[in-house]
């Protein structure tokens, strides 16, 4: 069967590569990919981003499945779009997808509907924003309310950095960061302590299927320093994720959420990815929501997954994930991501890509800022490529997988060298 996958980034590799391995998919698009996945000639490309423009498209090739990775079509509309035509696609609505492109929207429904978050106050007006963390003190997180890229958040350790924050974002929009409505709009949120973890799961509007937990590394530079990134590396599963964690995520907040939203007249559809925090004494709370799954976690998850891929998307979009039960490689999975240079503030592109080795049963190097040039590869994006292995300890996968991006070069190429460090320590400790 014809199958589509909306995107252009290693999330999008990561899902059209594990899709590729059904039997049931005879043919499979990516729209619009990149060079990984113009390299392989088990996808092709298609260069149209437009929602309508694709949905025509996809009429006329008779597509039977559609996959929505990243979270600018989702809130362009791009799932209604079909739906309205009778076609059969995987994610949120738009209306669903405010979860993800506002952030006043989703903490007004956690507090409406108790799913436990950080206490916050939303604001368009500078003074009051400016007042209210003069009134509540550092540390303190400004959010700029609306799609930032993951970048639109400044945890303050000062009440100076918190000002500054709130000027960057409000006064002179620099993120260029519109809320729904339109204007700029910041959300402030107290400080939560604790350790992160991707929370991920499949929903059909009703059921939901949880994945692999996985962590990722937000930081630029070793031991979680320098600035802030889309992600630098992840892995799967996540120590931090105990069973017990995992049945209170589930309890407390993934499906409260989907109850939530049904009650509200907007049923969930696609992927939720709740990010969550959590504490010394195992008790997460919702950081954010996102609509789509992570990306670099999305690779590791790929990874691990042994479940026909193109089976549960069949399952999720009829309603029936309720019948699926997901299988997992019991290895560890590790993915390390090769950012260009000047990443994250003013990526490089045009650089040359060589050495990248042949795909293996135990690793993937799955491709997100590249592009076909005149036949050449070469870097189109801050993170360029995602070196993906499957070992059994996380030691045994960090060193699999830095001997993996050892053999990729590209001018200005950086990369963490502990990804994976919080699983081991975890483990010891």
């Amino acid at each position: 069967m014809k199958t589509l996958v909306i995107g252009g980034g290693g999330r999008e590799h990561a899902l059209a590569w594990r899709l590729s391995q059904s039997e049931r998919v005879s043919k499979l698009y990516v729209a619009p990919g990149n060079g990984g996945t113009a390299t392989d000639r088990r996808f092709e490309n298609v260069d149209i981003t437009d929602p309508v423009a694709l949905r025509e498209w996809a009429q006329k090739e008779k597509i039977v499945l559609t996959v929505v990775g990243p979270e600018g079509p989702l809130a362009a509309g791009v799932v209604d779009e079909f739906r309205a035509h009778g076609l059969r696609i995987f994610g949120p609505t738009q209306a669903a997808a405010q979860l993800e492109s506002s952030k006043a929207f989703s903490k007004a429904f956690m507090k409406r509907h108790k799913i436990p978050t950080a206490e916050y106050e939303a604001f368009t007006d500078a003074a009051a924003a400016h007042a209210y963390v003069d009134a509540k003190g550092a540390p303190i997180v400004v959010k700029a309310d609306g799609l930032a890229a993951g970048k639109g958040v400044v945890v303050a350790m000062t009440a100076q950095e918190a000002h500054d924050a709130i000027d960057f974002m409000l006064v002179d929009n620099k993120f260029g960061v519109a809320h729904n409505a339109g204007g700029a709009r910041v959300v402030i949120e107290e400080f939560l302590q604790g350790e992160e973890a991707s929370f991920i799961v499949m929903c059909d509007g009703k059921n939901v299927a949880a994945l692999a937990t996985s962590q990722d590394h937000k930081r630029l530079l070793d031991n979680d320093e320098g600035p802030n990134t889309g992600g630098m590396g992840a892995y799967s599963p996540a120590p931090v994720v105990t069973a017990e964690v995992h049945a209170k995520a589930m309890r407390e907040i993934i499906l409260p959420t989907i109850r939530g939203m049904e009650k509200d007249g907007i049923p969930f559809t696609g992927f939720l990815y709740a990010g969550l925090m959590i504490d010394a004494s195992g008790q997460p709370r919702t950081l954010e929501f996102n609509c789509r799954m992570g990306d670099p976690e999305t690779q590791p998850i790929m990874m691990r997954l042994k479940s026909d891929l193109f089976e549960v998307f069949w399952h999720a979009t009829d309603g029936t994930l309720d019948q699926v039960e997901l299988q997992w490689d019991r290895r560890v999975a590790l993915g390390v991501v090769l950012a260009a240079h000047g990443y994250p503030e003013s990526p490089r592109k045009g650089d040359r890509i060589a050495g990248i080795p042949a795909e293996a049963p135990d690793a993937m190097v799955f491709h997100a800022g590249t592009t076909l040039d005149d036949g050449e590869l070469k870097t189109s994006g801050g993170r360029v490529l995602c070196v993906t292995v499957l070992a059994d300890s996380v030691k045994l996968a960090q060193q699999r997988a830095y001997e993996v991006a050892a053999q990729v070069r590209f001018d200005g190429v950086q990369y963490r060298k502990d990804i994976g460090y919080r699983a081991l320590h975890a483990r010891n400790g």
